[in-house]
């Protein structure tokens, strides 16, 4: 992970299963004599003061089941103007092309190509495209079975749009996947902007392409730059966990690695491994 600099910096830590005394654990490697605790987030969290080293704390908290963040103590949740989220495997907890192939009985060959995509090991256009040929024929209620049967929310998402929108800020949901699912979880938890991909349908069943241009890494990235120079400055912040959200992350001015692959967490401001989507919270004061 990228580290903070500049100004004062405290140390957040945070675990469902964490305790008072993990926290004082780390503090005593972090050299932190405050330890406050934190409460935005469902997971047990502190904000451990001025820490003066900063050596083994990763390790001493991975130990310990434990996300960790160096946070600038000037960082506020009411700058934050952008909130730009990756769709699979981010705000939703599956891949839904993964589980639309699996409808057509073909998950694993469909998963193969999502996962190295993810890694960074085919670019995202050739594999999006691999993929959906191999959607062709599927009946398009399979979309519905999986949006009804298979989505789920992230732990915390709910929670963590709700209190960003509170504190004033746009959200945006960019994902290389699937119109019927972003305008339904628009709909289903208020996000303000969306932009995805539109899947070919003909006679009731899917065609095998996209319909106009594809959303990958760059149009994600553009759309949030075009959505915060709408917006009065501040804090654009972005959620991803694969490769094609990577140039999303250099346009932000805070990036989280949500249970990321390592190419992604070793590139991000922060990373969430253990905890919901709303112990980003606590990394704003």
């Amino acid at each position: 992970m990228t580290h903070a600099a500049g100004g004062e910096v405290d140390l957040v830590v945070q675990g469902p299963a964490a305790s008072i005394d993990d926290a004082r654990a780390v503090a005593a490697i972090a050299g932190s004599d405050a330890i406050v605790p934190l409460d935005r987030g469902e997971a047990p969290a502190w904000r451990l003061a001025s820490p003066r080293a900063r050596d083994g704390v990763g390790e001493a908290c991975a130990a310990r089941g434990l996300d960790w963040a160096f946070v600038p103590r000037a960082r506020r949740l009411a700058d934050v103007r952008v909130v730009a989220m990756d769709m699979d495997s981010t705000l939703i907890t599956i891949e839904c092309i993964d589980e639309i192939a699996d409808m057509h009985g073909i998950k694993p060959q469909v998963a193969l190509i999502t996962a190295a995509a993810m890694r960074g090991e085919i670019d995202f256009r050739e594999s999006l495209t691999r993929r959906v040929a191999l959607l062709a024929g599927l009946p398009v209620e399979a979309l519905a079975q999986v949006y009804e049967e298979r989505l789920k929310l992230s732990p915390g998402a709910r929670q963590m749009i709700d209190a960003f929108h509170r504190a004033g800020a746009q959200s945006l949901l960019v994902s290389g996947g699937f119109t019927y699912f972003t305008d339904r979880l628009q709909q289903r938890i208020g996000l303000g902007h969306t932009l995805s991909n539109v899947l070919g349908i003909r006679d009731g069943r899917l065609t095998g392409r996209i319909e106009g241009e594809i959303v990958d890494a760059a149009a994600k990235a553009g759309a949030l730059r075009a959505l915060r120079d709408t917006l009065p400055s501040g804090i654009a912040l972005a959620f991803g966990d694969g490769a094609n959200d990577l140039p999303m992350f250099r346009e932000a001015d805070v990036s989280i690695a949500y249970r990321a692959k390592p190419i992604v967490r070793a590139q991000a401001t922060h990373a969430i491994d253990h905890c919901g989507l709303d112990a980003a919270l606590n990394l704003f004061a």
